[in-house]
């Protein structure tokens, strides 16, 4: 998380990638996926695993994630409302 004084901040950074993939879902139907929902199990699931993660590389994961990994972690989430962003500072 080099240049980035929380999460918050690097959230802010991403956020056109994540509105980008947004569309992507959008134009093939997927409707209900929130922004929030992407960085959540990207971080929650992918960035845990990782360090050192550049700027690029987070990018990356926001614009290549399967839909379908994505579909079904909101659909476990949907019956729990459990959409907030988790600010753990794990990155």
């Amino acid at each position: 998380m080099d240049g980035f004084s929380s999460l918050q901040e690097l959230y802010k950074r991403v956020e056109p990638a994540l509105n980008s993939k947004l569309k992507d879902l959008t134009r093939i139907g997927i409707t209900y996926i929130q922004k929030v929902d992407i960085w959540n199990y990207l971080k929650n699931n992918y960035w845990c695993k990782k360090s050192n993660l550049s700027l690029g590389e987070i990018v990356n994961d926001i614009m290549t994630v399967p839909n379908s990994e994505l579909k079904n972690y909101v659909h476990s989430l949907i019956g729990e409302e459990k959409r907030k962003i988790i600010d753990d500072n794990v990155l």
